[in-house]
């Protein structure tokens, strides 16, 4: 309990306090406040040093034929007044905004798609061929979502998921019906999933239990008048596996069809643009025409045809193709990181604080190490991912029968490695669980390497495939004492990350073989063996990715340019290997040789700090994207712009 006499000491130090206050009340403002000179904006422009490389080769690595494609969308998005442009600071940035109601920006989603499909973007979609028009699609996708996520989700619903199923799963009847309105958006299209059931000549989809609702579906809420539905298929009692039909949901008036009910999941923290809804069917019946048949049919007398008699072949024949989607997010997610980091660094190129010592000028903050810290790192992962994202982006447009294996696990590990960004945050934290939750996609990663090692075991045969070749040789041997000029050759860079991917491979075959050996099922081994399967995943990716930096790197010649490549990719595997706890966990490096480490990452940071406004403008996203506070914050932030 509180004594009196140190409640009296606090009543009698408040009043000291108050009675001060009362008599300085009076006293004019000016004789109180002392001004001083107002905070000034400088470009950095004018203080940092010019690249000493080609600014637009960097670029065209990054972006490489694309680059018309990119900055023709960027324009049409800046020249709408849909996009909400907005000046400040006198510059001109263009934002979704935000503080809309869910209603009125999903309706500025439709009509920013509208506005688009009338200036053509969209024109030639399906038609479109070879390499260059796959790569044409995703480059479209791609930038779109710079402006807005919600805007990238709602086109790749659209054209990835509903008419990537017509394009794959269909065959030329479909594409016959279904391509123009698709590409014209008279039809709108989502995929979901439901179960099958068929008593006649037509199908009959139906919702059994209020577990099998289609749940999250972007599109169905408001838009949406068709939907692909993934479903069991049942022909004369048998489950033949997963199938996917076309079936209208709505009118061409809005109106939702009989046998369909539809619910509004509502508000969400981000992607507010998206209508996401929920789907039951209630018998809902639809031709037989319906069927996407690419795989397999079913006759006119109700005989179920397919070549593919293994139905876990049949499924994988029908989603193969829609791999498209964790493309797309890899890469959407890269445009993120850009956005963000250009804001930031352009912001700390030109904002001071506190001066080191008495009447000198502050500090930028960019040359506070431990500013530098925060941000240098993000970029040099920045442009790893996005050199491994393009490498996804070919291997994909070049797919094969034989290579779909590896489009999959490369698709799942640049899925799951680079969509750690998120208004950012909140718009795009969907992506760490949809088209695949990252830590089971890293799971599966280490499924399909333990298969590969396996299958190779048991033929007797070197491993091939997936970048695995290295297990053939010997294990390499990181030296005993690191060294700054040790750390940044390729040959250690390579070294360590194959020792880590390979060694955590043993671990895992034997962990598996283990529990095998105590009789436990496949899917129990799986689910103890989780953390050493993550480990493994994020192993086998960081090896991808460096390999795919050190294939970039090899096509520039000797020069400035490949001088800096060089410079981020040590950043990229230093601050790798600082930031996995399994380098030391699993005994790859000492504690001495940690120590290093990190001191080489604060040595590569002020080595790059000369580059950042160089490497930044190189990412190629306009101004109009990115935020006032980049450019001139004190205009942008001041009464007259309130």
């Amino acid at each position: 309990m509180e004594s009196s006499s140190s409640t009296m000491d606090r009543v009698n130090f408040r009043t000291q306090i108050l009675t001060r206050h009362l008599q300085n009340h009076h006293i004019p403002p000016t004789d109180l406040i002392h001004t001083a000179p107002c905070v000034n904006y400088s470009p950095p422009e004018l203080s940092e040093p010019l690249a000493n490389f080609d600014t637009k080769s960097l670029r065209k690595l990054l972006d490489g034929k694309s680059i018309d494609v990119i900055d023709h969308m960027f324009n049409l998005m800046i020249q709408s007044n849909l996009f909400c442009p907005r000046e400040r600071g006198g510059k001109v940035f263009v934002s979704p905004d935000f503080n809309q109601s869910m209603e009125q920006q999903r309706e500025m989603t439709m009509k920013r798609i509208d506005y688009l499909r009338e200036q053509g973007a969209f024109d030639g979609w399906f038609s479109r061929k070879g390499d260059d028009g796959e790569l044409w699609r995703f480059a479209l996708a791609e930038t779109v979502s710079v402006f807005d996520h919600s805007l990238g989700i709602k086109l790749g619903v659209h054209f990835f998921l509903w008419g990537g199923a017509i394009r794959f799963m269909g065959t030329k009847r479909h594409h016959d019906k279904w391509f123009k309105p698709t590409e014209t958006f008279e039809v709108r299209g989502i995929e979901t999933v439901t179960r099958y059931d068929a008593r006649t000549e037509e199908f009959i989809i139906s919702t059994p239990c209020e577990s099998a609702q289609k749940y999250w579906i972007g599109g169905a809420a408001n838009h949406a008048t068709h939907t692909v539905v993934f479903s069991q298929l049942e022909i004369n009692g048998v489950n033949e596996g997963v199938h996917a039909f076309i079936a209208q949901i709505r009118d061409a008036d809005g109106n939702i069809c009989p046998n369909v009910r539809i619910a509004d999941c509502g508000h969400k923290i981000g992607l507010n643009g998206v209508d996401n809804g929920r789907i039951w069917f209630d018998n809902l019946r639809i031709p037989r025409e319906n069927l996407l048949n690419s795989v397999a049919d079913v006759s006119p007398d109700g005989q179920y045809l397919t070549a593919i008699k293994d139905p876990d072949q049949r499924f994988a024949a029908f989603l193969a193709p829609l791999t498209s989607g964790r493309v797309t997010i890899a890469a959407s997610s890269m445009n993120t990181a850009k956005v963000g980091l250009a804001i930031a660094i352009r912001y700390s190129l030109s904002r001071r604080a506190f001066s080191i010592r008495p009447n000198e000028p502050e500090v930028l903050l960019l040359d506070y190490p431990s500013h530098q810290r925060r941000l240098l790192p993000l970029l040099a992962k920045t442009y790893a991912l996005s050199f491994a994202s393009n490498y996804l982006k070919m291997i994909y447009v070049k797919r094969t029968p034989a290579s779909i294996k590896t489009v999959h696990v490369v698709s799942s590990a640049l899925k799951a490695t680079e969509n750690h960004v998120g208004h950012l945050k909140s718009e795009y934290d969907v992506q760490l669980t949809f088209e695949g939750d990252n830590n089971v996609l890293m799971q599966q990663i280490s499924k399909a390497l333990l298969a590969e090692f396996l299958a190779a075991k048991k033929r007797n045969k070197p491993v091939r495939g997936l970048g695995l070749e290295h297990l053939n040789k010997p294990a390499p041997i990181i030296p005993s004492q690191l060294t700054s000029s040790t750390l940044r050759t390729t040959q250690f860079q390579t070294d360590i990350f194959c020792l880590r991917e390979r060694d955590l491979l043993h671990r895992f075959v034997k962990e598996v073989s283990e529990h095998q050996a105590l009789g436990e099922s496949k899917e129990h081994i799986f689910t103890v063996t989780y953390q050493l399967a993550e480990d493994l995943g994020r192993a086998f990716s960081d090896r991808l990715i460096l390999q795919t930096f050190l294939d970039v790197e090899a096509t520039v010649p000797a020069g400035s340019l490949k001088d800096v490549l060089g410079l981020m990719r040590s950043m990229y595997t230093t601050i790798l290997i600082e930031e996995d706890a399994s380098f030391l966990r699993y005994g790859y490096l000492s504690t001495d040789n940690a120590a290093v480490v990190r001191k080489e990452v604060m040595k590569l940071c002020s080595e790059l700090r000369p580059y950042a406004l160089s490497l930044v403008s190189s990412l190629g996203i306009p101004d109009a994207f990115l935020a006032p506070i980049a450019f001139n914050w004190v205009d942008a932030n001041s009464w007259s712009s309130v």
